[in-house]
């Protein structure tokens, strides 16, 4: 035989061995790819079925260029997980990884067919492969940082709760594994093509892959062999993703970008939960009470499918992260509440339920079953155990959700803040509430008084309507009245905790001096206000809700009649009552122009009307209240009017702005009993003492009542002082005013 016949054998042989193994990984590749597409197709059309058993919402179709815009930059500028630093930034590179290399998966099958194979096109340019060589690196740091971070904060480690408590750990853990063997196999390929000597790409553009290939042997089928492998790992994420519908963990990264752009308010730089509540609704419309029938209108959520659509696409994008788990007040101070663990009850019950109600069943307002018989018979027996499953219930009933969860939430608002996909938490838990105080009369006996105070005396503490104007007794100046004067600035919304509450009556005096002080022309409403409603709207309260603010909306429009938005300008001492008639009267037809205090004392001080003269002495930290600051976004002006009051910098707690811990009082729970766990009020105090100061200002009367008695409560009460910003500043600018001593009891205390 010739030498040249000896070649062209074993070149033949090379070609038939080689082509053996790319057979085989090919048809591999092919199987496992049309078993994870089948899958992956069925578990699509199972989720979008589960989601559109929900309620119509048809606000979420709205203003879809502003949707669009902030999806975009939620998602590609990871606005709200880069608050959290490096876990932050790590989740970036593996998103992006995700995203862009998936060419490489794609480019996989063609490398499993032929050892040079590549994406056709944008597969040879030298900056493809250089861009994805970065992203792999970025990708790889990334991956490794988010395993150590959840190996780290694992729930089974010495230290008492993490924000992976409950969380579906093997889950995360088989996510990051796959992310981090994808990325590895991405390399090992490149690798493969350099050892072969089949790459392309220079070494200044992708170093790491000629690294790799300067270890790995000259192997022909290894490019092969490494891309079908990759592909069985990608597959079998798919395959195994798809066979756990409820894998927010993993679903997320499709699931995300269409909760974000159908999120409540598209506008609002921070969670679109925050601020106004979801009015109540039926069928997608706002309840109209005066038309509205138990046994025809949906009355709050009683049932899983009573949510709207975007409350079911909520539960399946949880990502079980556990960041509104670390926020939460409630979480925090040893009760039941987890906004985490309650969207995750809610998700896994509504799709353990979809085969009863995507087979007709489900129950009329009235409590009938809508299907027959025989359309329930081939269902499950788990099916239908869920289904019997009351929503709201002990263990001992089998409910879903423990009441005791349910009214552990103060609103604050902390889980929609950090929440990384727009779950609105506060919507959902206010929508079960409605339905248990409207119709079934359950919730906590002392909310009770709270309650029947506010439909027969307009405020929650009972007190005489007569007494609303008693805290201008005393005053070296007139403060007029809505009526007696017709040139005002502003309409001060005095509220039911700075008329009647002793605390807060201090606020309220010392604002409307600095008003005074300033020349501000302001007028108040007197015995004509009442209670902005907020206390039974967050309880659940609906009617008593509608029927306070429509009261209050036709006095202030009549104050107002004949200004237009721009001049119907109110100021308001507490950020429930700010947050109530600047983002909740709108829905009932009163649009004003609502301002808290502080804001306007800020203003009036950077404009030379109102100039401290005596800096206030001792260290002071600041409280941000939630509904000022996390609903509201107002963090920067009571901070402002301090620094002009006070000697030296203030004292940050170290969970401030959005991340401020709350009082314990939103959400109505002002006047519920705190029996479970540590109190929040303590919890806070504990903080703010900690810095050292002596004076906690704060800029809410219920915050005030609330970290006064804990101050108390901790035999603090000579050392430490709870005071608002307003008596604050009032202090700076007229050193000589009288302060009344210390802080008296609340009425009904």
């Amino acid at each position: 035989m010739t030498e040249q016949s000896e070649v062209i054998r074993q070149q033949t042989g090379e070609a038939n061995s080689m082509g053996s193994v790319q057979i085989v990984t090919t048809i591999l590749a092919a199987a496992i790819t049309a078993v994870a597409v089948w899958l992956a197709v069925r578990a699509v059309l199972k989720l979008v079925a589960v989601i559109r058993l929900g309620q119509p919402a048809p606000e979420r179709f709205t203003d879809k260029v502003a949707r669009a815009r902030t999806m975009l930059v939620e998602t590609a500028g990871h606005t709200r997980m880069l608050k959290w630093g490096v876990v932050g930034a790590a989740h970036w590179f593996v998103m992006v990884g995700f995203v862009v290399l998936s060419l490489l998966v794609l480019e996989a099958y063609f490398e499993v067919v032929t050892t040079d194979g590549g994406l056709p096109i944008i597969g040879h340019w030298t900056i493809f492969g250089l861009v994805t060589e970065i992203i792999g690196v970025l990708g790889l740091i990334g991956i490794l940082v988010l395993m150590a971070i959840r190996l780290r904060n694992r729930p089974t480690r010495p230290g008492g709760r993490s924000r992976f408590t409950g969380s579906t750990m093997w889950q995360g853990y088989f996510v990051e594994w796959i992310v981090l063997l994808v990325l590895i196999f991405g390399f090992v390929i490149r690798g493969f093509k350099v050892a072969t000597d089949h790459f392309e790409f220079p070494l200044w553009a992708t170093p790491v892959s000629h690294a790799v290939g300067a270890v790995l042997p000259d192997w022909a089928d290894g490019v092969s062999v490494a891309a079908a492998i990759k592909i069985i790992i990608s597959m079998t994420w798919l395959i195994v993703i798809s066979l756990n519908v409820t894998m927010g963990v993993a679903w997320h990264r499709f699931l995300a970008f269409p909760n974000i752009f159908f999120k409540r308010e598209p506008t609002k730089p921070a969670g679109s939960g925050l601020g106004a509540l979801r009015p109540m609704t039926s069928q997608g419309k706002p309840l109209d009470f005066e038309e509205a029938d138990p046994e025809k209108d949906q009355f709050g959520v009683a049932h899983v499918e009573q949510f709207s659509w975007k409350g079911l696409l909520d539960f399946s994008t949880c990502t079980e992260c556990g960041r509104c788990q670390s926020q939460c007040p409630a979480w925090n101070t040893g009760k039941p509440l987890s906004p985490k663990l309650l969207i995750l009850s809610l998700r896994d019950h509504a799709y353990a339920k979809a085969p009863y109600l995507l087979a007709g069943g489900g129950k009329d307002l009235t409590g009938e079953e809508k299907a027959t018989q025989a359309q329930l018979a081939h269902l499950d027996v788990l099916a239908l155990a869920e289904a019997d499953k009351p929503l709201i219930g002990t263990a001992e009933e089998g409910g879903v959700i423990d009441p005791d969860v349910l009214w552990s939430c103060t609103t604050c608002g902390a889980c929609v803040e950090q929440c990384p996909v727009d779950i609105e938490h506060v919507d959902h838990i206010v929508d079960m509430r409605r339905y248990q105080v409207l119709i079934e009369s359950s919730f906590p006996s002392e909310a009770g008084v709270m309650l029947r105070n506010l439909e027969n005396k307009g405020n929650p503490w009972g007190a005489p309507q007569n007494t609303r104007e008693d805290w201008t007794k005393g005053l070296d100046f007139e403060v007029p009245r809505v009526g007696e004067v017709d040139d005002f600035e502003y309409l001060f919304w005095v509220g039911c905790a700075g008329a009647f509450e002793d605390r807060a009556k201090k606020t309220t005096r010392a604002v409307a001096t600095l008003l005074n002080e300033a020349g501000v022309k302001f007028a108040i409403l007197g015995e004509g206000e009442t209670c902005s409603g907020d206390p039974a709207r967050r309880i659940g309260n609906e009617f008593v809700f509608q029927m306070l603010a429509q009261q209050n909306v036709e006095t202030l429009n009549e104050a107002f009649e004949g200004r237009d938005k721009a001049k119907r300008k109110i100021v308001a001492t507490c950020p429930h009552c700010f947050n109530t008639l600047g983002n909740e009267y709108g829905q009932l037809g009163g649009e004003f122009e609502v301002v808290h205090h502080t804001q306007l004392l800020a203003h009036l001080v950077a404009t030379g009307k109102l100039t401290p003269v005596q800096p206030v002495d001792g260290g002071v930290t600041y409280h941000d209240p939630c509904y000022l600051g996390r609903h509201n976004r107002v963090f920067a002006a009571p901070r402002e009017v301090l620094g002009d009051a006070i000697a030296g910098d203030l004292t940050e707690m170290p969970r401030n702005s959005e991340r401020s811990f709350c009082c314990g009082a939103g959400g109505a729970r002002m006047w519920m009993e705190e029996k479970i766990g540590k109190r929040i009020n303590v919890d806070r105090v504990e903080e703010a003492m900690a810095t050292g100061a002596k004076t906690v200002a704060v800029g809410c009367p219920f915050c005030s009542t609330m970290l006064s008695d804990g101050v108390n409560g901790k035999g603090a009460g000579e050392q430490v002082e709870v005071i608002d910003v307003a008596s604050v500043l009032l202090r700076s600018v007229k050193p000589e005013q009288p302060q009344g001593g210390k802080e008296t009891a609340p009425i009904g205390g």
